[in-house]
């Protein structure tokens, strides 16, 4: 259940911001060339100069398999005089859901070619103590700032997907409010949210209402046909972006080169396109789901811890689930092989929407999202 205020998304937003100002002496921007951190960007900038808070420090965790489009936004964005800019361009590993025999991307590998040359005001060397995307935006807070209270603004929305939604409406982060991520309780380190209760309307409505720059892979993929819902500015071999690859080779033909050269996979995701997907049909050679998912778990995925972790997380799904939800359920653990979703995204959307069904209902069970528990509503 939603209930509206007064207020609408704009003044509100500006409202959290100034508050973030209020609380945080240090306060960042997390950036991805999205649209989304892009309204965040604006908002925070307006505010840091109406408090003589420039430069606002923004930093962009540079993936090296990113879209041409993205880089040309971003130096635009990290040359404005009033950024304070932290473009990391350092040593991680990132899972590659393109291939299950190639399954990481070792970005800036030193000794590689990589896809593109690094920035010359780009961060080269990563003394942060992670190789790991998700913890570098807090490994460098702790770098930086350290004993000092933080505060990093983000573009998340709740409109994204029933997991955003309940993760930031749910639990407490900091002052009394849900929009937001504990980075470290301890130090004062968090991850705020302002625009949480955004549409994707009120962000492309500011946009052009104030004549912001923003990133032109949107354009390309309006004009490619894309939902405006569904627009996702990412690296081209993330779970969630998979089905990029299909227009890439389109849009921006050389990038398509450099990254099919670096990273195994991309081409045949590209080639096959939507048979890349799990199937709308059970293929006819097997006589349920269940047996064609732990037949692609058996013959697609090598590793051997990733095999068993797969096989451990769909038990835990399967023993919960019953009755409309198993069918998607079994659909959602193909695709996890099929994009090599390690970290369990599509699982966690799939809990989110269908809630913590238990077998035995008679019983009060949790099921785990992003370390969070929620209960069975029955």
């Amino acid at each position: 259940m939603k209930f509206y205020q007064q207020d609408n998304v704009w003044d509100a937003a500006l409202k959290r911001i100034h508050w973030l100002f209020d609380e945080f002496e240090n306060v960042c921007v997390g950036f991805s060339g999205g649209k989304d951190s892009t309204i965040c960007l604006n908002l925070a900038l307006k505010v840091a100069e109406e408090r003589g808070r420039l430069p606002l420090t923004v930093i962009f965790i540079d993936q090296e398999a990113e879209w041409q489009c993205v880089i040309d936004y971003m130096r635009v964005v990290m040359n404005d005089p009033r950024v304070d800019p932290v473009w990391l361009q350092v040593p991680i590993k990132l899972f590659n859901a393109t291939s299950t025999t190639d399954p990481w991307l070792m970005c800036w590998e030193p000794g590689k070619e990589w896809i593109r040359p690094k920035e010359p005001n780009s961060v080269h060397d990563n003394v942060f103590g992670t190789d790991r995307f998700g913890e570098l935006f807090d490994a460098y807070q702790k770098w930086r700032w350290p004993g000092q209270k933080v505060v990093q603004i983000a573009g998340v929305r709740a409109e994204e997907s029933p997991a955003r939604f309940k993760g930031l409406t749910t639990y407490e982060t900091y002052g009394g409010e849900t929009w937001g991520r504990i980075n470290d309780k301890k130090i004062g380190h968090f991850t705020m949210y302002p625009l949480y209760d955004w549409s994707y309307t009120d962000v492309w409505k500011a946009i052009h209402d104030n004549g912001w720059d923003y990133c032109a892979l949107y354009d390309y993929m309006y004009q490619h046909g894309v939902p405006v819902a569904n627009m996702r500015v990412s690296n081209v071999h993330h779970e969630s972006a998979v089905k990029q690859l299909f227009f890439l080779q389109e849009i921006e033909g050389d990038t398509w080169n450099r990254i099919v050269n670096r990273l195994s996979g991309i081409n045949t995701a590209g080639q096959l396109q939507d048979k890349f997907m799990t199937p709308k049909k059970l293929p006819p050679m097997f006589k349920d789901w269940t047996e064609y998912r732990d037949h692609l778990l058996k013959h697609m995925i090598s590793d051997p811890e990733h095999q068993r972790y797969f096989r451990e997380t769909f038990a835990a799904y399967d023993g919960r689930y019953f009755g409309k939800a198993v069918p998607v359920l079994l659909k959602t653990q193909i695709a996890c092989i099929l994009a090599n979703d390690f970290h369990g995204t599509k699982l966690s959307v799939f809990a989110a929407s269908h809630g913590a069904y238990s077998i035995n209902r008679g019983k009060k069970g949790g099921l785990a999202i992003n370390s969070r528990t929620v209960d069975d509503p029955a």
